[in-house]
């Protein structure tokens, strides 16, 4: 409900304004005042849903991406959002990238479907539940229905390159249906894009990086590039080498993602696909001469740099190698899952700095690149047939739980990007092993700084307490000792019937009259009471004023 309500309000209006709450617990990654910035003066294309996640795709990435917690309700209210991203590729890191086929977009073909309840030892109501792509997985290895959904990189996109140069070169093209998607087919409106290929004969099928454009008897050419889940599928004839381009007997075609559907002259049919729109297909003159192709460094695989440009392109580079190796202009045609496998097979960290790679493990990664791709095109790009002890099989399982070879992997965000290393192989070397050990040496002086801190106000409270409740027992005991007379009232003599009564007949006797006592009981009482202050403040002990006695007159 939220995409169909964001897609029919929202979808090629420019953003003007935007105001993002202070809250990095809600928006994470980035902060709100740069999410602010990065967001106005941006068109929005698109809104895309996987699950309960929905990001917003604009005119060039990164893309906002919306998290709903347990309490989000219609975008036409206010949004109790869990999270919210900045991300480049939103369904390349978690938790999209860790979701299941979507239940709409993405149904599983039955057997697919009969197999995974097969697997599984569970109750249906749970796994019905479980959002998490081990739903459809097998051992670490994906299923071919997930394996479509894959990314494509270099080995994906040339195995269609290939399957088309040997099953549609030579051929005429008699009719063409292209999608009412104006956002997948750029540049041209799909009516007029049926017309023009209509007719004409396939003569060549071209590839650079991730961009494949077919070579007719005369330009302007269609070029397909792929995005993030574009792909190849042909239909007609038996494809043993080309599994990835495929079509059983049981599923629908063309298929519902159908973006440019063509049926040859010997009645062979192949169709471009995209579920989730990021591809584009253009009618160019010169695809080479334009961008994206126009951009893009040497083909990984047909233009191999040499070791000694690639040793000096290294050691120009001030970045991360990982991210350098995903850099398109750099080469062409590596992606992911492509770069983790070269630099575990080399045994170099992703956060390595390329300057400061030595000419050894140089060698090792220029090889690793050259063998990890051959390896990958003589199987077709199937990934179940990948070597077991590559890193592959296992990049996509949870921290904690991820091993190759018997060694623990773990995961680092590069570029935006979910790298899967093994630390027990691939260290940091030189300044960038100096520079994290600094890191980690000061967040531990900052962690013992806080303990130091803590320890010292718990002992510090405990003495607090002690001293008052040894100043209150100290009070106690002097107030015991004391008893200070009350003010204006005699203290009664302790004294017998006769001596009572002989001080009555000896009052006659007596030097001064009862208002002479009373001012003597007075002054003594003050007195008594400025003793008892002095003892407190000084905490002396203190012994009660004795009375002075009256003087007797004498007869």
């Amino acid at each position: 409900m939220a995409e169909a309500e964001l897609e029919e309000h929202f979808v090629g209006k420019r953003i003007v304004r935007c105001s993002a709450a202070n809250d990095t617990k809600v928006i994470d990654g980035i902060a709100p005042s740069r999410l602010e910035a990065a967001l106005v003066g941006r068109t929005i294309s698109g809104a895309r849903r996987k699950g309960k996640n929905l990001w917003l795709e604009l005119d060039s990435p990164p893309f906002p991406s919306f998290q709903f917690g347990p309490s989000a309700v219609s975008p036409t209210q206010e949004w109790p959002l869990k999270y919210s991203k900045l991300l480049v590729e939103p369904e390349a890191v978690p938790p999209i990238s860790e979701l299941g086929p979507d239940a709409l977009f993405e149904p599983l073909q039955f057997d697919d479907f009969v197999q995974s309840l097969s697997r599984k030892n569970t109750p249906i109501k749970a796994l019905l539940l479980d959002q998490k792509i081990d739903f459809i997985t097998n051992g670490g290895r994906i299923t071919q229905a997930k394996r479509r959904g894959e990314m494509p990189e270099l080995p994906e996109v040339e195995v269609a390159r290939r399957a088309l140069e040997e099953h549609c070169v030579g051929k005429r093209i008699v009719r063409c249906s292209a999608a009412d998607d104006t956002k997948v087919i750029d540049g041209i409106a799909p009516p007029r894009l049926e017309a023009a290929l209509v007719g004409r004969t396939i003569a060549a099928a071209r590839r650079k990086g991730k961009n494949l454009w077919l070579a007719l008897d005369s330009p302007p050419f269609p070029s397909f590039q792929f995005g993030m889940a574009g792909a190849i599928y042909i239909k007609g004839v038996e494809l043993s080498k080309y599994k990835r381009s495929a079509v059983s007997p049981t599923e629908e075609w063309p298929s519902k993602f159908s973006k440019l559907l063509v049926e040859l002259d010997d009645g062979l049919e192949f169709s471009f696909t995209d579920k989730r729109r990021f591809a584009k297909i253009r009618f160019l003159d010169n695809p080479e001469a334009v961008p994206p192709i126009s951009e893009l460094g040497p083909d990984a695989l047909f233009e191999p740099l040499q070791f000694d440009d690639f040793v000096q392109s290294l050691s120009r580079k001030n970045t991360p190698i990982k991210a350098l190796l995903l850099d398109q202009s750099f080469i062409s045609g590596i992606g992911n899952w492509i770069a983790d496998e070269v630099l575990y097979q080399a045994r170099i960290h992703p956060m390595q700095t390329a300057s400061k790679i030595s000419k050894d493990k140089s060698k090792a990664l220029h090889q690793c690149i050259k063998e990890v791709i051959e390896t990958s095109l003589e199987v077709g790009a199937d990934s179940s047939q990948y070597p077991e002890k590559w890193i592959f099989h296992s990049r996509e399982k949870k921290p904690g739980k991820a091993f190759v070879d018997g060694k623990k992997i773990d995961f680092v965000t590069v570029c935006g990007r979910t790298s899967a290393y093994v630390p027990e192989l691939q260290k940091l070397d030189g300044i960038d092993a100096t520079a994290s050990r600094a890191k980690i040496s000061k967040e531990k002086g900052k962690s013992n700084k806080v303990a130091r801190e803590v320890d010292n106000d718990e002992e510090a409270k405990p003495a607090k307490r002690g001293r008052k409740q040894s100043v209150k027992e100290t009070d106690e005991e002097n107030v015991a000792d004391v008893k200070v007379p009350k003010r204006g009232r005699k203290q009664p003599a302790k004294t017998s019937k006769g001596s009572s009564k002989k001080a009555h007949h000896s009052s006659e006797d007596s030097s001064g009259d009862d208002s002479d006592e009373e001012t003597d009981d007075k002054r003594d009482s003050t007195q008594s009471a400025k003793e008892l202050k002095s003892s407190s403040n000084t905490g002396g002990s203190v012994v009660p004023a004795k009375r002075p006695e009256r003087k007797k007159r004498q007869l």
